[in-house]
C-alpha cells in the first residue's frame, strides 16, 4: 500500500493488489524462513553489518521472515508498521534507498522504525517479482553512519537480484501447484458430469435418481445435503420428502419454488438473506436445516420444469464459476432422468393396477379354509406374471360328488416376463382358464390346460411361463385333489403326524408351439391338511440354493399346523423370501377344516 492510501484508509492500489497477490505466492510472512534468513546473513558477512533484514511490505505492515543481528523482541515479532518505513520508501518509489545517517536525512527521520532498530547507516535494495513489482527491500543496516562504498552498493544489488530470484522461484512453484490443483478439479469435474452421464441414464424411478445424485454430489463438492423437489408432473405429484426443506413446489416462499418459477440458479447465503428474501417462516426453516448456504438449480424437462436441484453447506460457500457450469450440466442430466424415471413409474404403477386388479377375491368353501398372499419385487420396475386364482366349479352332475357341495379351481402361475405386458398376458392366461374350466365341467384340470394351450396356439397370443392348474373335489370320504403341473415349482402338502412333502410330478412348460401330451395326478386331503402352491419368487434368490428354499418352505409350511393360514402364509414370505425379494412372490394356501358341505361362494 502506498503513503497516501495508508493515510487516507482507501483500498489497495492496483500496484498494491498486485503486490499482494505475489506475496501470497512466494507463502512469505512474520514467520522465520530458513533461505530468506541465509540472504541476511550473507548480507551482513558480506557488507560488515551489524543487522540485515528481507523486509517484505504487506498492506499495513512490514515482515521479516529473514533477519540477521537482532535479538528478541524482533526474532520473535519480526514485523513492524508498513507506514512510513524505510521498506515503503523503496517500495513507494520503485528504486533502491542509500542513506548515510538515516536519522538525519529527509527521507527517513521521521520513520519510527528508525529510531525503534537505531538505524543510522541503511542501504536498501528492492526485491521484485518476474513482473517488476517490488515486493520489499534487501537492507543492510548499521547503528552508526555509514558512507556506503559503490562496490558495497554494487555487492548488495546482486545479492537482492539472488533473492529476487528465489522469490520468483516460491511465486512459479506455488502458481504450478495452484495450476495443478485447478487442473485436478476441473479434471474431477469433468469426471464427475461424466459419472452422471452414465450413472443418471440408467435411473429407473426417482428415488434411485435422488440417490445416485446424492452419492455423485456429496463425494466431489462435500455438501451436507442434496435434494430434489419436484413439482406436480401429469397429475401425479411424487411423494413429498420428510425433510421440510425439500418439499417446496413453485408458489411456496423458498428458493427451490424460486428456481422453479424463474427458471435460474438460485444461491443463498445465511438465514438473514433467507429472511429478507423469503420471510420469517422460511428463515425458520432454514434455521431448522443447519445450513449456511446452498444453490438452486430448475430441473428443466422437454416440456416443462420438473422441480428442482438443491444443493447445501454447513458453512458459506460461493461456487466458483466452474462449479456452477458442472452443477448445471448435471441438474440438466438429472432433468432428463426424473422424467424418465416419472414416466416408468407411471407405466409401473399403471402394471401394478393390472396385476392387482387380477389377483382373485378368495371363495368362501365349506370345510376349507384359503389364503393367499401376493408380494411384488422390492424393485418397482420388476411388474411381472405372478398370479394366483381359484374360483368355484359347481359339477353336481359328476359321479361321487356330494350334492350342493361345489368343486373348486386352484391355479398359480408365473407368466414369462417383467413388464405391462406380462401383466396383460396373465390377465388373458387366467381368463382362457377360467373360460376352459366352466367350458369343460367333466374335464379336469389336464383338459384345461390344454385347451389354454390350443387358444393361445390359435389367437396367437403367446404367451409363456409356468403354472399348477388343480381340481379340490368333494367326494364321500373327503377331498380330492387333482392337480397338473407345467414347469412349475412344486406344490408342497403338510398332512397331520406326517412330513411335509413336494408333489413333484410335472410335465413341460407352457410355450407357444410346445404343449405336448400333459399328465394329471390324484390324492386325497385328509381334515388337517395343509397345500401350498408358490411361485418362485419365493425360493428363487441369487447365491441361495432353491432346495434349500424349499425345504425350509416345507418344514415352516408342516410347524404351522395351528397357526391361521394368512398369518402362516406371511411368516413364509418373511423367513423365506425376506423383506426385499427380487421377484415377485405369489402364495395359494389351503387347509381342510372338515368333511365338504354347502358354502356360498365366489367365482
Amino acid at each position: 500500500m502506498r503513503k497516501d492510501d495508508a493515510a487516507s484508509g482507501a483500498g489497495p492500489s492496483a500496484p498494491a493488489r498486485a503486490r499482494l497477490a505475489a506475496l501470497g505466492r512466494t507463502g512469505l510472512s512474520a514467520v522465520a524462513d530458513t533461505g530468506m534468513d541465509r540472504f541476511a546473513r550473507l548480507v551482513a558477512n558480506v557488507l560488515d553489518v551489524p543487522v540485515a533484514l528481507v523486509a517484505l511490505a504487506e498492506d499495513v505492515r512490514q515482515v521479516f521472515p529473514g533477519m540477521a543481528g537482532l535479538g528478541a523482541p524482533w526474532s520473535v515479532r519480526r514485523q513492524t508498521g508498513l507506514a512510513h518505513s524505510l521498506c515503503a520508501y523503496v517500495v513507494d518509489s520503485g528504486g533502491p534507498l542509500v542513506v548515510t545517517d538515516a536519522r538525519v536525512d529527509e527521507r527517513t527521520r521521521h520513520g519510527p522504525v528508525v529510531a525503534q532498530l537505531e538505524v543510522a547507516g541503511y542501504a536498501g535494495m528492492p526485491l521484485t517479482d518476474v513482473e517488476g513489482v517490488v515486493l520489499g527491500a534487501l537492507c543492510a543496516v548499521d547503528s552508526r553512519p555509514r558512507r556506503w562504498t559503490e562496490r558495497e552498493v554494487e555487492a548488495l544489488s546482486d545479492l537482492a537480484a539472488a533473492c529476487s530470484t528465489e522469490l520468483r522461484l516460491r511465486i512459479v512453484s506455488r502458481q504450478a501447484e495452484e495450476a495443478r490443483a485447478e487442473t485436478a478439479a476441473l479434471l474431477a469435474r469433468s469426471e464427475l458430469v461424466l459419472r452422471a452421464s452414465e450413472v443418471l441414464a440408467d435411473t429407473t424411478g426417482v428415488d434411485e435418481v435422488r440417490r445416485q445424485l446424492g452419492e455423485l454430489i456429496t463425494s466431489d463438492l462435500k455438501p451436507v445435503h442434496v435434494g430434489l423437489s419436484l413439482e406436480e408432473v401429469a397429475g401425479t405429484r411424487p411423494a413429498r420428502p420428510a425433510r421440510p426443506w425439500e418439499a417446496a413446489p413453485a408458489e411456496e416462499p423458498w428458493p427451490t419454488a424460486r428456481a422453479v418459477r424463474e427458471k435460474r440458479l438460485v444461491t443463498v447465503t445465511g438465514v438473514d438473506e433467507v429472511r429478507a428474501d423469503y420471510g420469517d417462516e422460511a428463515a425458520a426453516r432454514w434455521a431448522e436445516s443447519g445450513f449456511g448456504s446452498m444453490v438452486c438449480l430448475p430441473l428443466s424437462g422437454t416440456r416443462q420444469v420438473l422441480g428442482a436441484l438443491s444443493v447445501a453447506w454447513d458453512t458459506p460457500h460461493e461456487p466458483d464459476l466452474g462449479e456452477r457450469a458442472v452443477l448445471a450440466a448435471v441438474s440438466g442430466y438429472a432433468a432428463q432422468a426424473v422424467e424418465r424415471a416419472l414416466f416408468v413409474d407411471e407405466r409401473i404403477d399403471v402394471a401394478r393396477q393390472l396385476q392387482r386388479a387380477m389377483l382373485t377375491e378368495l371363495p368362501v368353501v365349506g370345510g376349507l379354509e384359503l389364503a393367499a398372499l401376493y408380494r411384488p419385487a422390492a424393485q418397482l420396475d420388476m411388474v411381472g406374471g405372478d398370479w394366483y386364482d381359484a374360483y368355484a366349479l359347481h359339477r353336481a352332475d359328476a359321479p361321487g360328488i356330494v350334492a350342493g357341495a361345489p368343486s373348486l379351481a386352484m391355479t398359480i402361475g408365473d407368466i414369462t416376463g417383467h413388464d405391462t405386458h406380462a401383466a396383460t398376458l396373465m390377465g388373458q392366461a387366467r381368463s382362457m382358464l377360467r373360460q376352459a374350466d366352466h367350458d369343460h365341467p367333466r374335464g379336469g384340470p389336464v383338459t384345461a390346460v390344454t385347451a389354454l394351450e390350443n387358444a393361445n396356439t390359435a389367437l396367437g397370443v403367446n404367451l409363456s411361463g409356468t403354472l399348477v392348474h388343480a381340481h379340490l373335489t368333494p367326494a364321500e370320504e373327503g377331498w380330492e385333489f387333482t392337480w397338473t403341473n407345467a414347469g412349475h415349482p412344486p406344490p408342497l402338502l403338510a398332512r397331520p403326524g406326517g412330513p411335509c412333502r413336494r408333489l413333484d410330478a410335472h410335465d413341460l412348460l407352457l410355450y407357444p408351439g410346445l404343449a405336448g401330451r400333459r399328465t394329471q395326478h390324484s390324492l386325497r386331503l385328509p381334515p388337517g391338511a395343509t397345500l401350498l402352491l408358490y411361485t418362485d419368487g419365493l425360493v428363487e434368490r441369487p447365491g441361495n440354493d432353491i432346495e434349500a428354499g424349499t425345504r425350509q418352505t416345507c418344514v415352516l409350511l408342516g410347524e404351522g399346523a395351528g397357526v391361521p393360514l394368512d398369518e402362516l402364509l406371511a411368516e413364509i414370505a418373511d423367513v423365506v423370501a425376506g423383506d426385499a425379494p427380487g421377484d415377485d412372490v405369489a402364495l395359494l394356501a389351503l387347509r381342510v377344516t372338515g368333511p365338504p358341505r354347502h358354502a356360498p361362494g365366489r367365482a
